[in-house]
């Protein structure tokens, strides 16, 4: 049986849709894109069934003018061709519902991440499996067009084993709409890149990446909200890199790396994402082995972090969470336990403390919130 594919979807009132990306493998009894309705003044989740369904709808995004979902399909083939491909969905509010509105190529093999610029004219993808980035115009509709600009990659680093060609992880635009990074693992780069979202296009910058010390394999980042510092988080070694950034020349330069884990902790281990509160004073990384969620605070003057929190996320293998809007609750997603968590977040400290009992989502990958 799988789970909450036939559960009947209710009316939403004022309530906050969340929608969970998943694997879709046999062992982790999901359909696709997974909806749940979540009360903040209750802290409660109410599921709602399979919103669309679909092949490894693992990282989703939501449009700016929240009427549009896009998820890349973590796959290797596509109409006949070594690539993933891209979904655009409409959103039903007084549902949940999401309906296909189309899909395209992602240009490579393996796509991982997708991101909405400021305006919601691009939409850019990064291909893991094929080491690639992409980007692409979004129509009147929501529909996206065929890949505007795509950029293959080049290069290596120290690791041979996981390191031996590039590896695309994730796109991050800046406030200013005027870059992208794009975090690539098998290079230890993170790649700038102009953004031109009236076309929908990206071009490599000068210069076109700034570096994490080698064999870090960097996989996902955050940046300020002053837009001064980047937080880059290492997947292979277990640290975020703090890196000063120029948001108008696009420069990025590492400063320093911590470590994601406590002292005392042996065993392997592998950084997932990243995030950071809206008013720039605390980030957030999970920890895939040691299962939990890394709090750090941000040092005012230097920008520098320090490890305050590792909070347990109530399973294994937290891939991917999220902080809600109102960055009151975080929600910890534990892949192969086939669950998420709610974390309550003291806005003074940082520190998170789980709220309630797990609930059942097949292998969760990220969380988007609709209002």
């Amino acid at each position: 049986m799988r789970l909450l594919s036939t559960l009947a979807f209710a009316p939403l009132l004022s309530a906050q849709l969340l929608y969970v990306g998943t694997y879709t493998r046999p062992q982790s009894d999901s359909e696709g894109i997974l909806a749940y309705r979540f009360d903040a003044k209750s802290a409660k989740f109410t599921p709602l069934g399979l919103a669309a369904a679909g092949t490894n709808p693992s990282y989703l995004a939501v449009h700016p003018n929240g009427r549009y979902l896009y998820a890349i399909n973590e796959v290797d083939s596509f109409n006949g061709k070594k690539a993933g491909s891209v979904s655009a969905y409409s959103i039903d509010k007084a549902t949940g519902k999401l309906t296909l509105l189309n899909q395209v190529s992602s240009g490579g093999p393996g796509p991982c991440h997708v991101v909405v610029d400021g305006t919601g004219k691009t939409v850019l993808v990064a291909n893991y499996a094929g080491g690639s980035f992409a980007s692409f115009p979004v129509q009147a509709d929501g529909k996206l067009g065929e890949a505007a600009s795509f950029v293959q990659e080049k290069g290596s680093s120290v690791n041979k084993e996981r390191q031996a060609a590039p590896h695309g992880h994730e796109m991050v635009v800046t406030k200013n709409n005027k870059f992208a990074l794009g975090a690539d693992l098998g290079t230890d780069k993170v790649m700038i890149f102009k953004l031109d979202a009236a076309n929908g296009k990206i071009t490599p910058n000068t210069p076109d990446a700034g570096t994490v010390k080698p064999g870090s394999g960097p996989r996902h980042l955050v940046i300020a909200p002053d837009q001064k510092h980047a937080y880059v988080l290492n997947e292979m070694v277990s640290t975020v890199s703090m890196m000063d950034f120029d948001a108008n020349a696009g420069t990025l330069k590492e400063v320093e790396q911590v470590s994601t884990l406590p002292a005392d902790f042996q065993g392997n281990n592998s950084g997932a994402e990243i995030e950071m509160s809206g008013d720039g004073r605390f980030v957030y990384s999970s920890n895939r082995g040691h299962n939990s969620i890394a709090v750090f605070a941000v040092d005012p003057k230097t920008a520098k972090l320090k490890l305050i929190q590792n909070e347990p996320t109530g399973g294994k293998i937290p891939r991917g969470f999220m902080l809600d809007p109102s960055g009151a609750f975080l929600v910890a997603g534990n892949q192969e336990t086939h669950t998420f968590t709610l974390h309550k977040v003291d806005k003074a400290s940082g520190k998170l403390s789980a709220v309630g009992e797990p609930v059942k989502a097949g292998a969760p990958v990220s969380f988007v919130f609709v209002k």
